[in-house]
């Protein structure tokens, strides 16, 4: 199973000090939950909703006292259908494609409480984290969480669900979902194919407003300032960014922290204790002093006082050291030490930490291309039916059963008794590992689609619908078939040979109008 990292230590705060600096001509989707329409903030056109989730109710949050909430905090979506095991916004994506997946949540007391509701969130079927927010929000702010994980397939899909910490009168809720392409080279040393990314920290050294995100950014990260008190140095060159694998904006580099000549900088960050776990982590340099042939630093990096990168050369066009698997855990202390005759004290500027998360698994594509033909076949499937059709466990589709391991197939589906309508997709023939249908005391309509492929089918019940048309003949040579029942709709034709054998319990009255070959 995935280890579940600890909510992002960076948070948005509401009021006066809040200030965002969108990038230019960002891209991906910025979607203000619960929103009646578009609304803007700097640069950042935040979208409605409405064209990626399918349930929960839309509500606006009062301002706080002092005003200043930002449009993207002034709504929110919420889901108390306690039935459902899971509630997901589905974006259109790129296959095999890198996105930076940002949630956050201002709870603003929508639901007349006083603490925010606990729940997980999940991220193209893998268990994310827990939403816990009472902290940030008895301190009037809100909180954010942000992960890097590739596209499976033609979609990204984030969910809310409950667990054994949300109150029975709590509903999860969500304020803004942004999903933003990355460029190839941005954090490439991890193997998406197997692990997500999960953002602990982001911190531009140096500074001390109140300034969360930097313009030219184009992925619009947060840059937090950090400064621990020590001397902060003003950067008198520019940097050409792009020419870095992360792409960090140009402003992160325009201050840094440093030390007196010949003095090691230590930094303890992040500032909060890290869970024992393996990280991303990712540092930034640059000589700060106008540019010269003497313009160059030289020191040693250290990690909890085990060597990272020795004999670092940092220049006013900027250096960059990454760790792609870097073992962490509680206060993590960082250690630059000059070189013997340096000319100047060494100097930080950036960093991130990211954790590094194993994925849970997900469903097999041929079931995945099954089920969403199903859902779009049928009228009004259950309102979980979005999303990962099995994955995490414990939070399937509604009606669904599925095998365990890394690629999950779907084995079951009962919807009996669901008030379900529209039509049985021909998409079904992809479920190829399932072995029982139920779908009784529905309002079905249309034929019963060729179901040849399912050779593991031995119960399909369809009883007490609205279907027409004829039985396929492909059922009765199914070779596990034991049980069909179809009695109660308006079947036609002949009954196909293959289902007069005795070992299939085969029922087709009272209703239709079939006939013996």
């Amino acid at each position: 199973m995935m280890v579940v990292p600890r909510p992002l230590l960076a948070v948005l705060l509401i009021g006066l000090g809040l200030h965002v600096h969108g990038a230019d001509a960002l891209s991906g989707y910025q979607i203000n939950c619960g929103a009646g329409g578009e609304r803007a903030a700097g640069n950042v056109t935040w979208v409605t909703d409405g064209p990626y989730v399918r349930a929960g109710n839309a509500t606006g949050v009062p301002s706080p006292p002092g005003g200043g909430m930002p449009p993207m905090l002034s709504s929110l979506r919420y889901f108390p259908d306690a039935s459902a095991r899971k509630h997901c916004y589905v974006l259109p994506a790129d296959r095999k494609a890198k996105y930076l997946v940002r949630t956050t949540y201002y709870y603003g007391g929508f639901d007349g409480g006083e603490v925010p509701p606990v729940f997980d969130q999940i991220i193209e079927g893998t268990r994310w984290s827990e939403v816990d927010t009472a902290a940030d929000y008895a301190r009037g702010r809100a909180t954010y969480f942000e992960a890097v994980v590739r596209a499976t397939g033609r979609q990204v899909s984030v969910c809310l669900a409950r667990n054994v910490g949300t109150r029975p009168t709590s509903s999860p809720f969500i304020s803004a979902l942004e999903v933003v392409p990355l460029d190839d080279s941005v954090y490439n040393s991890t193997d998406f194919s197997s692990y997500a990314l999960s953002t602990i920290a982001r911190h531009s050294f140096g500074h001390d407003a109140s300034v969360v995100s930097h313009t030219g950014d184009q992925f619009n990260r947060y840059w937090e300032p950090y400064s621990d008190g020590g001397p902060v140095v003003e950067s008198q060159g520019s940097v050409a960014t792009a020419a870095f694998w992360n792409k960090p904006p140009e402003d992160v580099f325009r201050r840094g922290v440093t030390a007196s000549r010949g003095d090691a900088l230590e930094l303890h960050w992040p500032p909060a204790p890290l869970p024992e776990a393996s990280y991303y982590l990712a540092l930034y340099f640059q000589d700060n002093r106008t540019p010269s042939p003497l313009s160059w630093r030289v020191f040693d990096v250290a990690i909890n006082g085990q060597a990272f990168f020795a004999g670092l050369n940092v220049s006013t066009a900027g250096s960059m050291l990454y760790g792609a698997a870097w073992p962490l855990s509680g206060q993590t202390r960082i250690t630059l030490t000059p070189a013997p005759g340096s000319p100047v004290g060494p100097v930080i500027n950036a960093a991130e930490v990211m954790m590094v998360v194993p994925l849970g698994g997900r469903t097999h594509p041929r079931d995945v291309i099954g089920m969403e033909g199903l859902a779009r076949g049928f009228a009004s499937p259950p309102s979980d039916w979005s999303g990962d059709p099995c994955l995490p466990v414990g939070n399937s589709w509604t009606g669904v059963s599925c095998s365990q391991g890394l690629l999950a197939r779907v084995t079951a589906l009962n919807l009996t008794n669901f008030s379900v309508g529209g039509s049985i997709s021909d998409n079904i023939a992809n479920l190829t590992a399932i072995s029982s249908v139920w779908l009784a005391g529905n309002n079905l309509t249309g034929p019963i689609p060729v179901m040849s492929a399912l050779h593991h089918l031995s119960s399909l019940h369809l009883e007490d619908n609205q279907l027409s048309g004829p039985i396929p003949p492909s059922l009765g040579d199914l070779p596990r078939l034991q049980e069909l029942f179809v009695q109660n709709n308006n079947l036609q034709g002949s009954i196909p040979i293959g289902l007069n054998r005795t070992s299939i319990t085969f029922k087709y009255t009272p209703g239709n109008n079939l006939n013996q070959q």
